[in-house]
């Protein structure tokens, strides 16, 4: 027979009337089942629990002794974790803008110091950059207020 064939046709129910179930759900077997159901789930749980224990105490008893030097309190290798990164941040920072805006000496030697952020600046407006030498200047440098006068020419 032919799947479209049965679709169509009209079969009537085998029993006596058609609507709902006449017979309910025995309560008593629901029961039993939901109590069988939770001794199986206890019993689950106890065995998981006992093979958990027992894999424990075996793994602790072949487990080596721990070394004497592991108590001491040397610290960790680097790179250590910050325990106040904000304050650490912050000292860092005043250290920086202290050197900043300070004279000091670079290289005592050679005759390098350091200048304020401000000095500098103000400098480098009253001089200029220096520039690279010319062909015809043989190593000479010009700064831009030459460069600017020589152009005036």
């Amino acid at each position: 027979m032919d799947w479209q064939v049965m679709a169509e046709q009209n079969t009537p129910a085998n029993s006596a009337s058609t609507g709902h179930e006449l017979s309910d759900a025995n309560p008593k077997k629901i029961l039993w089942f939901a109590v069988g159901l939770a001794l199986v789930i206890a019993m689950v749980a106890l065995v998981t629990y006992g093979l958990f224990h027992f894999f424990y105490r075996s793994e602790t008893r072949s487990r080596p002794a721990p070394s004497p030097l592991s108590y001491g309190v040397e610290p960790p290798p680097e790179p250590r974790l910050l325990i106040k990164p904000g304050a650490d941040l912050a000292a860092m920072r005043a250290d920086e803008d202290q050197i900043l805006g300070s004279y000091g000496w670079i290289d005592r030697e050679r005759g390098i110091v350091r200048l304020p952020i401000d000095r500098a600046i103000a400098l480098l407006a009253e001089k200029g950059l220096p520039e690279r030498a010319e062909k015809g200047d043989q190593g000479v440098t010009r700064n831009m207020g030459e460069r600017k006068e020589k152009a005036k020419r």
